[in-house]
């Protein structure tokens, strides 16, 4: 364990814990985080991983204004994805992710490469839903968190495992306080659409 997984650690479930809150501060502190997990993955020879924290840095930049502008200039309202964008998004990741794989593991001296890749495609893809305040995202959260338990211990990667694990927990309450969130919000409208007639 070094400092710079520690400092890493230490930023990005500062980050996570205020994304679950739904709170816009998740977007320039994971900023930061990112930045330092990406000088460690680079170390560790995770180079998916070092990609993945450079498209989050630029995708963090975006989703801090689509959260505060992305409503016709008005703050942007968590809603659902729907079971069509799902079952359309998911088959191209497994695609995409496998495809990546390959690419690794014939290119360069990557350490299991398609569960890297994996981690890298279904990021992104929970990435743009969280940046859409889309419910859905936290099953990818979920699914990725599952996948990168192992594969940072298998790296030594402890307390980045360990912290890992605990964002699984966190994809859990989040999705449950964002269902929450966006049943209210729907409730809101709903009592809108009444006042009105």
């Amino acid at each position: 364990m070094t400092s710079l997984e520690i400092a890493a650690s230490a930023v990005t479930t500062i980050s996570i814990l205020l994304a679950g809150r739904n709170s816009i501060h998740t977007w320039w502190t994971g900023i930061i985080g990112c930045v330092l997990f990406g000088l460690l993955f680079w170390q560790a020879k995770l180079y998916a991983d070092v990609a993945l924290q450079v498209f989050f840095v630029l995708a963090s930049t975006f989703g801090w204004w689509q959260w505060l502008y992305g409503n016709k200039g008005n703050s942007l309202p968590i809603t659902r994805a729907g079971v069509r964008t799902i079952a359309k998004i998911a088959p191209i990741g497994v695609l995409v992710a496998g495809a990546y794989g390959a690419m690794l593991f014939h290119y360069t001296d990557a350490y299991a490469p398609y569960l890297d890749s994996s981690i890298l495609v279904f990021s992104v893809i929970a990435q743009w839903l969280l940046m859409q305040r889309k419910l859905e995202s936290w099953w990818f959260w979920l699914l990725v968190n599952t996948v990168a338990v192992p594969l940072f211990a298998s790296r030594e990667l402890y307390l980045t495992a360990f912290l890992y694990a605990c964002y699984w927990v966190n994809a859990c309450i989040a999705y449950r306080h964002w269902r929450s969130l966006s049943a209210s919000d729907l409730k809101s409208d709903y009592e809108v659409l009444i006042a009105s007639k």
